[in-house]
C-alpha cells in the first residue's frame, strides 16, 4: 500500500513539474515564397499547407514561461525560361527555432489567454536544384546544391504571437497565431521575379504534457 501511495504521489508530481513538453503543428498563413513570370522567365510555387514539430517550456511563476521549438517545412518553386531551353526545380527542407518569453493571464483556471515574444533562426538543409538544360538539340541534366537564387542559407527575426492555454487532465491545448519578421531573404532572384517573404504569418496548434 505505501509503494502504491508513493507511485501515484510520483506520477503526480512529475505532472506538477514547471517543465512541459509536446509537439505542435500548423499551417501558413503566408506563403513562403513569391513567383512571378516574364516574357523570358518564369518561377512557380507551391506552398506546403503544413508545419510540424516539437516544443518545451519551462513554466516560472506569476504566468511566466520560456518556450523553444523546433519546426519544420518543406519548399520548392520551379524555374522555365524561353531564350535558354532551360527548366530547374528546386527543393529544400527549412527549420525553424524560435526561443519565445511567454505570459498567461489569470483567467478561469482552465483556460488561459497568452501572449510571446522573441527572437526566431531559421536555416535551410537539403538544398538541390536539378537542371535541364537543351543546347543544340543536345539535352543535359545537372544538379546543384547552391542555386543562383539563394542568397542566405540562415536568417533570424523577431516573433509575436497569441493564443490561449486549454488545460484538460494533463494535457494542455494552445492554438496560437505569430507573426515573424524575418531580417534576411534566404532566395532572391535578380530580375525580381521570386524572392522569399520576409513576413510570416503561422497558425498553431500546441499539444504539451
Amino acid at each position: 500500500m505505501r509503494l502504491l501511495f508513493l507511485l501515484l504521489a510520483g506520477v503526480a508530481g512529475a505532472f506538477c513539474q514547471p517543465f512541459s513538453f509536446g509537439v505542435k503543428a500548423g499551417v501558413p498563413l503566408t506563403d513562403f515564397l513569391s513567383a512571378a513570370e516574364s516574357q523570358n522567365v518564369s518561377y512557380f510555387t507551391t506552398t506546403n499547407r503544413y508545419i510540424a514539430g516539437v516544443t518545451a517550456e519551462l513554466r516560472l511563476p506569476f504566468g511566466l514561461g520560456v518556450e523553444v521549438d523546433a519546426l519544420y517545412r518543406h519548399l520548392n518553386y520551379q524555374e522555365s525560361s524561353g531564350t535558354v531551353p532551360i527548366a530547374a526545380s528546386t527543393t529544400a527542407s527549412d527549420f525553424e527555432f524560435p526561443l519565445l518569453a511567454k505570459y498567461r493571464f489569470p483567467m478561469i483556471k482552465k483556460v488561459h489567454p497568452f501572449v510571446d515574444a522573441g527572437v526566431a533562426f531559421d536555416s535551410l538543409a537539403g538544398v538541390k536544384q536539378e537542371i535541364a538544360t537543351v543546347v543544340n538539340g543536345i539535352a543535359s541534366a545537372s544538379s546543384t546544391s547552391n542555386p543562383s537564387q539563394l542568397q542566405n542559407s540562415s536568417t533570424r527575426g523577431f516573433v509575436i504571437g497569441g493564443g490561449i492555454d486549454i488545460h484538460f487532465l494533463v494535457i494542455h491545448l494552445q492554438p496560437e497565431i505569430r507573426y515573424t519578421r524575418w531580417g534576411a531573404q534566404h532566395f532572391f532572384d535578380v530580375n525580381g521575379l521570386l524572392h522569399s517573404n520576409v513576413n510570416q504569418g503561422e497558425f498553431l496548434l500546441g499539444i504539451t504534457f
